[in-house]
Order: structure tokens, then C-alpha cells, then sequence
């Protein structure tokens, strides 16, 4: 195991025990609350297992925290470089492209950074994030396909979009080229009032 590895798997493990401790849940109710195995938590918080990005996710939602908290390295510095090796790739096209979660912030209100590669004929279909979530996104080359609520919208090269997903969306690519967008995602937790700037 590198030492890369070692140090996010023993941030997990610590992360982890101790959101589960502050937020009084036992093992027992964090695994009925996240759909993780017990034994699986078990390991986790021991720093016997390496879990999968699917699995962080499932158990960050009851901790209220975001994925990059959970993997997160540095001990609470008012500033944090993130290296090419820290970012997370959480989705893999079936011809390639990719979705890399790149930093992100903590707390009740989250933003993350994203990368995106979309091959021509890709689509990533998702459902709708928790109410006022906003993404902005900025397409660096090809044509993105960006789909909400039945919806179709077209961002060329050089533009940007402003997006309220807390209903269903899908991004695709568009033509014969590869796309590569930038994505901010805003998870404000707003009142029924609406999302910031949407």
C-alpha cells in the first residue's frame, strides 16, 4: 500500500469515527442510515478497509458531510493545495470519459469542483440533487448536451451555464468530438425560497 493510500485510508478511518461520535450515532444507525454494512463500518473506522468512492458517498449523506471531507488529509489548515493524486474519479464512461471530483468544502453548505471528459455518444444521467443545489458549468471544448427536466440545452466551447439541479439532469456529448467542461456544484441547503442566483 503507498503512502498515498495509507495517509487517505487513515483519514477516512479518523474522519469517519469521529463525525460518527459527534453526530450520536452508533454503528448500528449509521449502517441502517447509510445502507453500509455494520461490519463494513467496522472495518473502515479500524482502518482494515479501503472503501470504494460509492461506498464514502453512501456514508457521508447521514454525516452530513461531503465525500472530500471524508477523504480529506489536512488537518483543518485555512488553506490546501489538492493534488493531481488526491482527486477522486467517481464515474467512468463506457468509452472513456470521466468525472473527477477535484476539491470540495465541508459543512451544511457544500461546493465541490469538477472535471468532466465526455466521449461522443457518452451521456451521464443523474438524479435530482437535494433542494437549491446550483451547478455552474464551463464547456473548454466540444458541444455539451445538458438535459433538465425534459429540456434540452446546448453549451459550445467557451460557454458557461447556470443550472438549478434538484430535478432530474443529464449531460451528453454532442458531434464527433470528445467534451471537456469544468463543473461548480452548490449544495445550499436553502430555504423553500430558492437557491442563490437561480
Amino acid at each position: 500500500m503507498s503512502s498515498q493510500v495509507e495517509a487517505v485510508s487513515a483519514a477516512v478511518s479518523r474522519n469517519i469515527h469521529a463525525l460518527r461520535l459527534k453526530r450520536r450515532l452508533s454503528l448500528d444507525e449509521l449502517s441502517r442510515r447509510s445502507g453500509v454494512s455494520k461490519g463494513m463500518l467496522v472495518e473502515i473506522e479500524k482502518g482494515g478497509a479501503n472503501p470504494s468512492i460509492a461506498t464514502l458517498c453512501k456514508v457521508a449523506v447521514p454525516l452530513g458531510v461531503s465525500v472530500a471531507e471524508l477523504v480529506e488529509v489536512g488537518e483543518g489548515a485555512a488553506g490546501r493545495v489538492v493534488s493531481p493524486e488526491e482527486a477522486a474519479v467517481l464515474w467512468r464512461g463506457p468509452q472513456g470519459g470521466s468525472a473527477t471530483l477535484l476539491a470540495g468544502t465541508s459543512g451544511t453548505e457544500m461546493i465541490e469542483l469538477w472535471s468532466w471528459v465526455l466521449h461522443p455518444g457518452e451521456r451521464h444521467d443523474s438524479p435530482a440533487h437535494p433542494r437549491g443545489t446550483v451547478e455552474l458549468i464551463h464547456v473548454t471544448e466540444g458541444c455539451l448536451a445538458v438535459e433538465l427536466e425534459g429540456r434540452p440545452l446546448e453549451v459550445g466551447t467557451g460557454a458557461s451555464a447556470l443550472l438549478r439541479t434538484d430535478r432530474d439532469h443529464a449531460y451528453a456529448a454532442l458531434g464527433e468530438g470528445q467534451v471537456r467542461f469544468v463543473m461548480a456544484v452548490a449544495e445550499w441547503n436553502a430555504p423553500a425560497s430558492g437557491a442563490p442566483g437561480a
